[in-house]
């Protein structure tokens, strides 16, 4: 669909449609530059504010994903107002705002539609050094791949839905979909990053095989490596696997080279993510102390896997 629209010539759009990237970036000057995305959810977990919270972390994370600060954002409300009561909704905003003031931005407005289906998000605006930002296309070979949170979000909150994970097993999920991508995003560029993206729907084999492709590189992965959240593989053992995370697994499959592991272990590098960490690409000699770092700061982060030069395969070691 986006590909039947009409290319954006101007030189001052530094990141457009191209090459699937988590946010656009328009230049202002040769040192300041403009971030914009949008993004909504529908609820994934119980509580509203805990809903707000994860819903709008998720959407200022892409712009994070860039290298950017957000500045302020505009609430995005689908409300089924038949069914839902407004101190629903007002709790699910107020949720929002505690994900603004943790991350030093503001909320300016918005706006709301009748929606059979609730869902909520944000559209943000943030800047960015043009010179410092990262993006889908900036891997290089011989690079660290560091992932900045576990996997096992789409599991969970599948569990969650069908009353199947218990209250730490939730909680857990929670806190991580909750906890802002802000330190890992500067942690980063800070180590010299060119290459990052979130992992959210299209699970971390969809998100960073678009960027193998986009930077001519391949990736090998070392699945003992992978940090999961807990209870994540034992729900998806009992069943409780989305099914956007099958689709995942379905389109991305033969971009994979899963060796000898089974189907369970690709389902869980495939699983759809909701407001899931950055994985990016640093110098080896920057990886350690990047990791050591975000753990010290209660990030559960740890160095994946490698690039090298190739043209966009994946491969599980």
């Amino acid at each position: 669909m986006v590909r039947q629209l009409t290319p954006n010539q101007s030189e001052k759009l530094l990141v457009g449609t191209e090459t699937g990237d988590d946010a656009a970036v328009w230049k202002l000057s040769d040192d300041r530059a403009l971030v914009s995305t949008a993004d909504f959810i529908t609820p994934v977990v119980d509580d509203a504010r805990a809903w707000g919270r994860v819903a709008a972390a998720n959407s200022v994370s892409d712009i994070y994903a860039m290298g950017g600060t957000p500045l302020f954002a505009l609430n995005l409300v689908g409300w089924n107002t038949d069914a839902l009561s407004t101190d629903m909704l007002s709790e699910v905003l107020a949720g929002g705002d505690d994900i603004a003031q943790a991350g030093g931005f503001v909320v300016v407005g918005g706006h709301t539609i009748d929606d059979p289906e609730p869902k909520y998000g944000m559209a943000v605006t943030g800047e960015v050094h043009p010179d410092r930002m990262m993006t889908n296309a900036g891997l290089k070979p011989g690079q660290a791949l560091v992932i900045t949170k576990p996997l096992g979000v789409g599991i969970i909150t599948t569990a969650i839905k069908n009353d199947q994970a218990s209250a730490e097993v939730a909680a857990g999920a929670i806190e991580s979909m909750c906890r802002l991508n802000d330190k890992g995003s500067a942690a980063a560029v800070a180590a010299g990053a060119t290459g990052c993206t979130d992992v959210t729907g299209f699970g971390l084999l969809g998100h960073l095989g678009r960027m193998c492709l986009e930077s001519g590189v391949s990736a090998t992965l070392d699945v003992e490596a992978m940090p999961f959240l807990p209870g994540s593989r034992e729900l998806a053992e009992a069943g409780m696997i989305p099914g956007g995370t099958r689709r995942n697994w379905s389109w991305i499959k033969e971009q994979v080279d899963a060796g000898s592991h089974d189907e369970l272990t690709t389902l869980l590098f495939a699983d759809a993510q909701t407001s899931g960490g950055l994985v990016l690409g640093v110098d080896p000699g920057e990886a350690d102390q990047l990791v050591a770092g975000l753990i010290n700061d209660g990030h559960h982060a740890a160095v994946v896997g490698s690039t090298t030069e190739g043209s966009g395969q994946i491969t599980l070691d």
